[in-house]
């Protein structure tokens, strides 16, 4: 895994499960002492351990709803994780009392929270993210008493006084000019005395230092936002998995590592349900020219993924990979008034954007008198009734016949930037669904032509995937 660097910036970042056990920390000391000796510039940004913020999360809203005694349990497991893990480590007494008052406090700062919410009896977005990024704020002055403790000399450093972003909390969007001077300012003096900075993933701050997160999954996006602006030469990703996996294994055991892969092919496996990667990871990649690679703590000594901007077209193996996401219903709205109507899908789609529904798929037959859209399962219900209020007058002058939801599905897409210059793929995709009985209910393909998605029922999922899976050479 090591490449010879010299003065150059690497960022590695480290999941919830990267640093979540003591087996995982080991790895994770390991991983960072032989990156040291080959990469001078070396920042870690590190997730919480794992289960952490959803325990914060959980608590809070529990707090909301008036449990007084949420959080006495949580603070007491969180205390636990992180001094069993402290304990292992980080050997001098004095180094460890001190990094044990630090997480005492933030555990006493999570209580405090907790219980001003339970007061107020309401747990606004801005408290939300002051809570659920506490678990990065610990992770990291564990990490960095322990790489201390190794013979690593690191500093941990809180990303609020890094990365800047607006008040929209809990999805916050960044601003790379205040975020870059602010980051330099903040890191260049840590790495020009050769220690490794270790940084919280996920949270960041507005310009008057209310902190915010970049919503969950969030910490890749806090390596890549933080190798654009440093700017970094590499962003290695460590997880849990060697890499971005032709399909989930827990589905198809077979599923192998991709040696390679685009930016525009990484992207579509994001956005369609591949869980490696953040989908907003990489576009500050994109735009800063950085390397990206995702490795597995695990497995260190495999390569795992290399993500670059293009590849040359493969002379085979055009099928790269096939996601899915579970979990949808496809919504249905026909009728053969609708044929030649302006201004009926722009209606559609505010109905549904009013009830703060995504839509990941979108499929309208050529003669207009059908739209047909996945959503969750879970927003299928308001966005129904939201579309039926929208359109109960030509409901009643049956111009729309119906909106109906079916029941659950699932959307396969199968990727690869081959595709789009290789003839027949659509073809050889719904043979091998046809041969194998797999009824296909809508299909939708961007201009892109780098994936096909199509939706199937969500008892067909794990057969249907199987089966485009065979096609991928």
């Amino acid at each position: 895994m090591s490449q010879s660097s010299p003065h150059k910036t690497l960022i590695m970042k480290f999941g919830g499960t990267s640093v979540g056990s003591i087996d995982a920390m080991a790895q994770v000391i390991e991983i960072v002492q032989q990156e040291k000796r080959e990469w001078p510039r070396l920042v870690v940004v590190a997730s919480a351990l794992n289960g952490i913020t959803n325990l914060l999360l959980d608590c809070a809203n529990r707090s909301a709803l008036g449990d007084r005694d949420a959080y006495r349990p949580a603070a007491e497991e969180m205390t636990a994780r992180h001094y069993a893990i402290i304990d292992t480590f980080v050997t001098d007494p004095a180094r460890g009392a001190r990094v044990k008052k630090e997480i005492d406090q933030l555990v006493e700062d999570f209580s405090s929270r907790c219980q001003a919410i339970c007061v107020l009896g309401e747990a606004t977005a801005r408290a939300m993210d002051s809570i659920s990024g506490l678990g990065e704020r610990m992770s990291v002055r564990v990490i960095a008493s322990a790489l201390n403790t190794a013979g690593v000399q690191a500093t941990a450093v809180d990303a609020t006084q890094l990365l800047v972003t607006d008040d929209h909390f809990q999805a916050a969007h960044p601003d790379l000019d205040a975020s870059a001077s602010r980051t330099r300012q903040g890191l260049e003096p840590i790495l020009s005395r050769d220690q490794v900075a270790v940084v919280t993933g996920f949270i960041a701050a507005t310009p008057a230092g209310i902190t915010t997160t970049l919503g969950r999954s969030g910490s890749d996006y806090s390596a890549a936002l933080l190798g654009a602006v440093l700017p970094a030469d590499e962003v290695w990703i460590w997880t849990d998995v060697d890499g971005v996996m032709t399909a989930d294994p827990r589905l198809v055991p077979e599923a192998r590592t991709i040696s390679e892969l685009s930016y525009r092919e990484v992207s579509e496996l994001a956005y369609f349900g591949a869980k490696v990667l953040h989908p907003k990871t990489i576009r500050p990649v994109i735009e800063a020219g950085i390397g990206l690679r995702v490795c597995n703590t695990f497995n260190p000594h495999n390569p795992g993924t290399r993500l670059v901007a293009e590849l040359p077209a493969p002379a085979t193996g055009v099928i790269k990979a096939v996601t899915v996401i579970t979990g949808l219903q496809m919504i249905t709205i026909e009728g053969r008034g609708m044929l030649g109507v302006p201004g009926v899908a722009a209606r559609t789609f505010s109905a549904v954007a009013a009830t703060g529904t995504s839509v990941p798929l979108i499929s309208q037959a050529s003669s207009e008198q059908s739209i047909c859209f996945a959503v969750p399962v879970e927003s299928t219900r308001a966005v129904i009734a939201a579309l039926q209020h929208t359109f109960s007058g030509e409901i009643a002058s049956r111009d729309i016949d119906r909106v109906w939801a079916t029941d659950e599905v699932v959307i396969i897409t199968v990727v690869g930037a081959g595709m789009r210059s290789t003839p027949g793929v659509a073809g050889r995709v719904f043979q091998a669904l046809g041969e194998n009985e797999v009824n296909v209910i809508a299909i939708a393909q961007g201009s892109s032509e780098v994936s096909i998605s199509l939706i199937v029922d969500a008892a067909d999922a794990r057969f249907a995937v199987q089966t485009l899976h065979n096609l991928i050479k």
